[in-house]
């Protein structure tokens, strides 16, 4: 791997997007590996952009410290450590392009319904509940340990509450923190934080930091419908990118 003119700017563009993505536009951050597969593995991709993942969970954090919901933290947090450790059992068994595919048919439906099955009526809003939250939050541990997608879930088991912007995406960012945090564990494990690696994160470092309060600033300025329509049809298209990608997978798999 070389730190030339074509590695920042693949890398740079997928640092970005990811880094709006964890400052509140949820689903962009999914576009970036695909980019940073252009110049180094997915695996590559993957590790690199770990602790730069963790460094925008710092920001997130801190500047959602005061905005988040309590109930859907607990009510996610069992289910997705469970998923985490599913994952990581059996990620050598499981197929990344079934994983995407099944998420990404469940994203696209979920959407459509939204954007589309209600009509005028306005939707009901649903609360926080263990049962749900379990469900979802396995499914989130899950997919983010096997195919680094678990936005979706977690979108389609909040986003119904209609909570505030800010206390959307500080519930988010605690969550994934804490989940990134657990991921660590099994990647320092298997050697993959090479001083190669560590060196390409840190060059990268300030675009990722400076993303994320660029998503944060951007946030606190869009109103409360329009965000969720925006976070409507990100979640579609992230969707379809994932059942294109899963389909595409299993013909060549198969």
């Amino acid at each position: 791997m070389s730190l030339d003119l074509a590695f920042f700017a693949a890398m740079v563009p997928a640092v970005i997007l990811m880094g709006l993505s964890k400052g509140g536009f949820s689903g962009l951050g999914l576009l970036s590996l695909p980019l940073m597969a252009l110049v180094v593995s997915p695996v590559t991709a993957a590790v690199i952009m770990l602790p730069l993942l963790i460094a925008q969970d710092v920001v997130t954090v801190w500047s959602y410290r005061r905005d988040f919901d309590r109930r859907n933290l607990a009510t996610l947090a069992p289910g997705a450590l469970l998923g985490v450790l599913a994952g990581y059992l059996l990620a050598a068994k499981v197929s990344d392009a079934a994983v995407g595919l099944a998420v990404g048919l469940i994203s696209i439906g979920f959407a459509l319904r939204r954007m589309l099955g209600d009509g005028k009526r306005p939707a009901a809003v649903t609360k926080a509940s263990w049962g749900a939250g379990g469900f979802w939050g396995f499914l989130c541990g899950f997919t983010s340990m096997i195919a680094h997608a678990g936005g979706p879930p977690f979108q389609i088991y909040v986003m119904p509450q209609k909570l505030p912007p800010a206390v959307f995406v500080g519930t988010g960012a605690i969550f994934f923190a804490a989940m990134n945090l657990v991921k660590l564990v099994p990647y320092i494990a298997l050697g993959q934080l090479s001083a190669q690696n560590l060196t390409a994160s840190a060059a990268l470092l300030p675009v990722a930091v400076a993303a994320t309060f660029a998503g944060v600033w951007l946030v606190r300025r869009v109103p409360a419908e329009r965000f969720y329509g925006i976070i409507y049809w990100l979640l579609l298209l992230v969707g379809l990118k994932l059942a294109f990608d899963g389909v595409r997978g299993l013909a060549i798999l198969g």
